[in-house]
């Protein structure tokens, strides 16, 4: 078993490492775009609804994407004078982990998918674009890296679920 579920969580890890890299491509993206909307705005007079959504849309992505990747670093926030704490064994913080990825993680993720499934459907049909003369058309695509960031964020939480276990077993074999 404990093989099975370390296949698993090395799966898991490559594909959210990769998907982090990836999306850390958006950064540079997105500064391109923002040098490029000030110069116009600024040197031209030339401004842009299209490029100021834009530079929204890439950090929406870039913040949206990146969470499975922190997750997989253990970056996310967490009270750290008690994690830390020397009175914790390694027994107690995979406990804490396991009891917060189940009782917090994946409900919270659950609730955002089921809730944000009718607010992407809604924004596919209806084609919802930008409010703004000039804006950006197809809102649906950025609601729906809503869903695929939380859909990732669960993936990414059933490794560090699987690796919790892991370490569970490990400190109570020693």
């Amino acid at each position: 078993m404990n093989n099975v579920f370390s296949r698993v969580i090395a799966a898991i890890d490559c594909f959210t490492e990769w998907t982090g890299r990836s999306v850390s491509w958006l950064v540079l993206a997105m500064v391109i775009v923002i040098c490029y909307d000030v110069a116009m705005r600024y040197l031209f007079q030339q401004g842009s609804v299209a490029l100021q959504e834009l530079e929204w849309h890439l950090f929406a992505l870039l913040f949206l994407l990146s969470g499975a990747y922190t997750l997989k670093h253990d970056e996310h926030v967490r009270v750290d004078i008690v994690f830390q704490s020397r009175l914790l064994s390694d027994k107690h913080r995979a406990l804490i982990n396991i009891a917060g990825i189940v009782l917090f993680l994946f409900p919270f993720c659950g609730l955002i998918l089921y809730a944000g499934w009718s607010f992407a459907e809604n924004a596919y049909f209806y084609n919802e674009g930008s409010p703004d003369p000039g804006g950006l058309p197809n809102r649906y695509l950025l609601k729906g890296s809503i869903l695929l960031a939380f859909a990732l964020l669960i993936i990414q939480g059933i490794a560090e679920l699987l690796r919790n276990i892991l370490k569970l077993q490990n400190t109570e074999n020693n």
